[in-house]
């Protein structure tokens, strides 16, 4: 189903075992990779399931996706755009550090992979209804009627058991219906897809190597990054500094690349949050996930695999809740992704907070970069998205390396 009329004909007011009549179990408000995760899930568990997605809606993103991504949600190879084997790290004085993957990293176009995903959501029963998501309200018999608005402006309500907020970093339904939640400290990202250049015909570019800028004046608090999409390259920045040019830093970019004559394909841009919500859901029928939970890398602000994994354990949360009517079951879905990722995310914020404060320890984190210890740690962790346990003494080796750089005592 892939319309608004779709979406309402197919729709059936049918009554639950356990609670008054709807017309959906679940829906999932907004169509990226957490929602249509989600909804996937639970259509695939029988469940009847509407996914709402507004138009044209593509994040800017670097589109980086770890193997494991592809093993863990059955993602077949063929919707890679590229894979690089090798990642270029770039510091303020122009220096450059290679790091080899050790395998491969696919790249991902944002625009076709999330349609992939929705596709995939309808193929196992998924209503898509494409439109604006309006409200949530509440019905006499206290039952949630999530309202959208379709493409000609009229509003529709569908009634349901449980609502899951996919829809990003300025989440409504975080904000609306999360007691106590703020809005958090988000980076704002920015990029420009060029069309890539054809073999030999820029000498510094590289279809097979993903390069990170890590220069004060592309980013005083994040980096830059041009990453090959096969056909296309993306090119972007970001910041939580108010006032700083993306537009410019990304100009930048493309100066320092050799892409400043490539055609523009299309240009993004979005809020990136940097600190995971410490609370999901609003104890009766709401759940959120992806950005709109936080649930994004600190240091990277890699989001895709942690979107799609968070999107999985609320799809299970709220599984269990449409199962039981035990609305604390709804809490599992954090509780499931912070002992999964926590101390991961936990050791990113404090990378962040460190290497990128300045260009002096910005040099020093590329220089840490040339450390077969730290380039295979690093890999490895994310490749399997866990710490390493299995090399104690090179952890050991990488924390007095770490500290020698912080202090300056390490050469240069």
């Amino acid at each position: 189903m892939n319309s608004e009329t779709n979406a309402t004909e197919t729709t059936q007011n049918t009554a639950n075992a356990s609670g008054p009549k709807t017309d959906y179990d679940a829906i999932i408000i907004g169509g990226g990779p957490s929602g249509a995760t989600a909804a996937n899930d639970l259509a695939s568990s029988g469940h009847r399931v509407l996914l709402i997605d507004r138009e044209g809606r593509i994040k800017p993103c670097g589109g980086a996706v770890p193997p494991i991504l592809l093993r863990e949600f059955d993602i077949p190879e063929s919707v890679l755009e590229a894979k690089v084997n090798t990642a270029r790290m770039i510091a303020p004085s122009g220096k450059e550090v290679d790091m080899d993957i050790g395998g491969f990293v696919g790249m991902v176009d944002r625009g076709s992979f999330d349609n992939w995903l929705r596709r995939r959501a309808e193929s196992s029963g998924a209503n898509f209804y494409r439109g604006e998501f309006s409200s949530i309200d509440r019905d006499p018999d206290g039952v949630a009627r999530v309202v959208v608005k379709n493409s000609q402006g009229h509003e529709q309500g569908f009634r349901t058991r449980v609502v899951i907020g996919a829809d990003g970093a300025n989440s409504r339904v975080t904000t609306e219906h999360l007691r106590g939640s703020k809005r958090i400290k988000h980076v704002f990202a920015y990029h420009e897809i060029v069309e890539s250049p054809e073999p030999g015909e820029n000498p510094g570019f590289d279809p097979v190597r993903c390069d990170v800028y890590y220069q004060g004046r592309i980013s005083p608090d994040f980096y830059g990054w041009v990453f090959p999409h096969g056909k296309h390259t993306s090119i972007g920045t970001g910041t939580a500094k108010k006032g700083w040019s993306l537009r410019k830093a990304t100009e930048d970019l493309r100066i320092a690349s050799g892409l400043e004559h490539n055609k523009l394909v299309r240009k993004e841009g979005a809020p990136i949050p940097l600190k995971t919500l410490k609370r999901w859901d609003n104890g009766k029928d709401i759940l959120v996930t992806g950005d709109a939970a936080g649930a994004v890398a600190p240091s990277s602000g890699e989001g895709i695999y942690y979107a799609m994994a968070s999107g999985r354990q609320c799809a299970d949360a709220a599984g269990e809740f449409l199962k039981t009517g035990d609305a604390s079951c709804l809490k599992a879905a954090r509780k499931a992704f912070m002992k999964s990722h926590g101390q991961v995310f936990f050791i990113l914020g404090i990378m962040q907070y460190f290497w990128y404060s300045t260009d002096m320890l910005r040099e020093r984190f590329v220089k840490i970069c040339e450390d077969p210890d730290v380039q295979k740690l690093t890999w490895e962790a994310y490749m399997n998205k866990k710490l390493v346990r299995k090399k104690p003494l090179a952890h050991v080796r990488i924390f007095f390396k770490d500290l020698a750089h912080l202090v300056g005592l390490a050469p240069r």
